[in-house]
């Protein structure tokens, strides 16, 4: 069963004198990313191959989450996807999941919106309610396919399994804190 994580760039700088493809993640940004990628990897949630926007503040958001992944995670940079929408970036997830399992897909609003809901078919309530109220950057979206091969991905066949947001992470990392803390007193 093929799994998708879709996943905003990291917060990046809002500098009018900069090409928008040029500008590059923020100094929230930096933290954000390497946040994610250690939790997506503790939640086992780690991809074979990648297909991100060859943007800066995409490129600036790979870069730390590539530790956390394994070494011969497959990575494809595609200009294709800089502010694709959703039939581009289902082309990309089509044309390029190749035979990875979990394939993770790094892009710009509000084409990563529009493509999972163009993907995703069912979910839990609360879960689509939060990514159709915002997809915030470094977020992700993990949605499972019940097709064999990327290739066989249809629209609306996915179910959003999870939603993870930069914030969440804060609220999971202060709660198990406080677990532990309980624990040794």
């Amino acid at each position: 069963m093929p799994r998708l994580l879709l996943m905003r760039h990291a917060k990046s700088e809002r500098d009018e004198t900069i090409d928008d493809f040029e500008r590059p993640i923020s100094d929230r940004g930096e933290k954000d990313a390497p946040r994610m990628g250690r939790h997506l990897a503790k939640l086992g949630l780690v991809p074979g191959r990648i297909l991100a926007s060859s943007a800066l503040r995409s490129r600036q958001t790979l870069a730390p989450l590539m530790p956390h992944f394994a070494a011969d995670c497959e990575i494809r940079l595609a200009h294709d996807l800089y502010l694709a929408g959703e039939d581009e970036t289902i082309d990309a997830i089509r044309g390029h999941g190749g035979t990875a399992a979990t394939l993770m897909v790094i892009g710009h609003e509000p084409g990563l919106t529009q493509t999972a809901f163009a993907l995703i078919g069912t979910g839990h309530p609360t879960l689509l309610e939060d990514l159709e109220t915002k997809f915030p950057t470094c977020g992700v979206a993990v949605v499972d396919f019940p097709a064999v091969r990327w290739v066989d991905v249809e629209p609306k066949s996915g179910r959003l399994v999870a939603f993870l947001r930069p914030r969440t992470i804060d609220l999971v990392e202060e709660i198990a804190a406080a677990v532990e803390e309980e624990e040794a007193d």
